[in-house]
């Protein structure tokens, strides 16, 4: 018997990240809607453009599958729209029939890990769907059924987002490029940049978005940072030894009930 699991992220990058790690349980990303289990089809827009914006990308969840095992991994497109999207998609399909529900989230630097997974709990709450029980800690997976747990990147412990993860990674498997991205980011001339300009640079995270960037415009130029999430060596057998990909890998074995 397949087992359904459903899992939101805040964004595309994240997804990728997912996805990624999900491959070595010998997972394939279904690329053709003819190759879709059929479970998931309520799930695919039939309409376009969404909510009659051209601009807005078609909401559709990226899948992967073996014989076992079907997930949907859905990105939120922001943080804001994590239990919205769940509530939305649990209203297409049925809550009965899925073996889990997971939310990766990041802990932004103005919150702790604890206060965010107290803030999306709250949300989760009011989601009036029969048989979904939101999970009571942070990193852990309930035994209800659905399954439900939330991680809260980097570790459920530390503030920090995606990037702080990728960092590590890039030490690993990219030093020179890390070290000429810092070099690079830190000798920019903050001064000949605009308050515009510096808006999203001056944010938390910022800097280390920059440098992950650079890195990955280097390996895949021209392209935005899940394709060299996709593609390159951020996630292999070396950058499975960190602590915080273990923790995560843990979470989703959790998750997909292995």
């Amino acid at each position: 018997m397949v087992r359904y699991c459903y899992i939101v992220a805040e964004g595309p990058q994240d997804v990728e990240f997912l996805i990624g790690l999900l491959k070595f349980y010998h997972l394939k990303r279904v690329k053709y809607f003819s190759s879709l289990d059929k479970f998931w089809e309520t799930l695919i827009p039939k309409n376009y453009p969404i909510d009659d914006d051209l601009t807005k990308r078609v909401p559709v969840p990226y899948f992967v599958q073996n014989e076992q095992l079907s997930i949907a991994v859905h990105s939120a497109i922001g943080d804001t729209r994590i239990a919205q999207t769940i509530e939305e998609s649990l209203n297409f399909i049925q809550p009965s029939q899925l073996f889990s529900v997971g939310i990766f989230a990041d802990a932004d630097y103005s919150k702790t890990p604890q206060e965010r997974f107290n803030k999306l709990i709250t949300k989760l709450s009011d989601i009036e769907l029969p048989n979904f029980l939101p999970p009571s800690q942070i990193g852990q997976v309930n035994n209800h059924s659905p399954r439900c747990g939330i991680f809260i990147a980097p570790n459920n412990r530390d503030q920090g987002t995606l990037e702080n993860i990728l960092l590590e990674c890039a030490r690993i498997n990219y030093s020179d490029l890390l070290n000429l991205s810092q070099t690079y980011i830190e000798s920019i001339d903050r001064n000949q940049l605009t308050k515009d300009d510096l808006e999203d640079f001056k944010k938390p995270a910022g800097e280390k978005k920059a440098i992950i960037s650079s890195i990955s415009s280097i390996l895949r130029p021209g392209k935005a940072l899940q394709v060299s999430l996709q593609d390159n060596r951020w996630i292999d057998e070396q950058t499975l030894q960190l602590e915080s990909i273990k923790l995560i890998k843990n979470f989703l074995e959790q998750i997909i009930g292995l």
